[in-house]
């Protein structure tokens, strides 16, 4: 798949390939920088090492589903900071809706990173797939997605219960996010 990164005023959201993700599971650092062509941190892939093993095994079983999953948040500038990661769980459900996940690195947080990333995601969903239902699962102690996912519009429909991170809030949002 040719990359397709997405850009908002200050981050670059660049699709993180099988490549990528292959070279960083296995610990060959070098060649998932070059992959991405950013400096990848340190925590990786400590911090989501789960994620990307998921992503990766639904990328090997339908390759067009990268478009739709995990991206490294790039800052376009500052010597191209990954700042954190961003995407989709998978394409979209039969109604149309996608759900978003994102971690910001704890010493980018508070900078509204997460909430430019999230806007742009979106945006780029409605623009080139129509898509008009987004979701939101959220642990119930996390305060500032809590609050990120309340300022962008989003409302609790439910609860679920996730093996890897316990109880979640589940927010959807309809309407265009302004």
């Amino acid at each position: 798949m040719i990359d397709r990164s997405l850009f908002s005023k200050r981050l670059e959201l660049r699709s993180m390939s099988p490549a990528f993700i292959e070279a960083l599971l296995s610990g060959d650092r070098a060649r998932a920088e070059e992959s991405l062509g950013a400096p990848v941190p340190p925590e990786w892939p400590e911090d989501i090492g789960h994620m990307l093993t998921l992503r990766l095994q639904q990328m090997r079983a339908d390759p067009s589903e990268q478009e739709w999953l995990a991206r490294a948040m790039v800052l376009r500038s500052d010597g191209r900071t990954v700042v954190g990661n961003i995407g989709f769980h998978a394409r979209p459900d039969g109604r149309g809706m996608v759900e978003v996940g994102y971690t910001v690195l704890p010493e980018h947080r508070r900078r509204g990173y997460a909430e430019e990333a999230v806007r742009a995601l979106f945006d780029w969903a409605r623009r080139t797939h129509g898509i008009r239902i987004f979701r939101a699962s959220v642990g119930p102690a996390n305060e500032p997605s809590l609050a990120l996912v309340r300022k962008l519009g989003f409302v609790q429909t439910g609860v679920q219960w996730d093996e890897i991170d316990g109880e979640e809030l589940v927010f959807e949002h309809l309407p265009e996010i302004n």
